[in-house]
């Protein structure tokens, strides 16, 4: 996926069209905090279990288990006016790259 590096846009901010600049945001840290909470920690260790009291099959064994081939791309739209910024998720994409 292509797309330029600055792009006219609406500004919730502002409240009008102006021109934004574009940044990609790494998707890295934002489940950091997630996934410890009680509840997660409960489902795997659910799932760990196997067949013997649960109704899960072990990890291994399940549909979702192995890496997925693209990454989903969240973009940043930094307003040139009033230099506010909001973020958009895009989806998924293999490649990612913003043009001069």
């Amino acid at each position: 996926m292509k797309l330029p590096k600055t792009i006219q846009r609406f500004c919730p901010f502002c409240k009008k069209n102006n021109e934004h600049k574009i940044t990609r945001v790494k998707t890295g840290g934002r489940r950091k905090t997630s996934c410890l909470k009680a509840g997660s920690r409960y489902r795997l260790k659910k799932l760990h279990k196997g067949y013997g009291g649960s109704p899960y099959p072990k990890i291994e064994h399940g549909v979702k288990y192995g890496a997925k081939k693209s990454q989903k791309v969240l973009i940043k739209y930094t307003c040139i006016s009033c230099s506010k910024s909001h973020q958009k998720n895009i989806g998924r994409a293999k490649k990612f790259e913003i043009l001069k």
